[in-house]
């Protein structure tokens, strides 16, 4: 930061006195709403996206909650389509399996 870019100098605050400190909180309290306010207006264009991810969230934990409902899910395709339930249930284990070599790998 160059000489002109820093604010000017204040005493350290054990020198301020009580009327001093007040109007420096208050001084400091509407520099942070205006910063929320302008954090709040950045991120707006991220909130649909961040909304459905919280969506997508729910919906995993839903699932975990109820586990029965995938498992009889599962359970009907095998039934109705065994050819199409034991593709997918290969294409799952390969999947499980890449995600384990993935994690050991990471782990070092």
């Amino acid at each position: 930061m160059s000489g002109g870019d820093r604010p000017p100098a204040r005493p350290p605050l054990a020198a301020l006195s009580g009327q001093a400190l007040m109007e420096r909180q208050q001084a400091l309290i509407a520099r942070s709403a205006v910063l929320r306010e302008r954090m709040a207006h950045d991120a707006a264009p991220l909130a649909a996206s961040l909304e459905r991810a919280d969506r997508l969230l729910d919906t995993l934990r839903w699932l975990r909650a109820h586990a029965g409902v995938p498992a009889l899910g599962a359970a009907a395709v095998a039934l109705w389509r065994p050819r199409k339930a034991w593709r997918w249930a290969a294409r799952a284990w390969k999947l499980w399996r890449g995600w384990q070599r993935l994690r050991r790998l990471l782990k070092g």
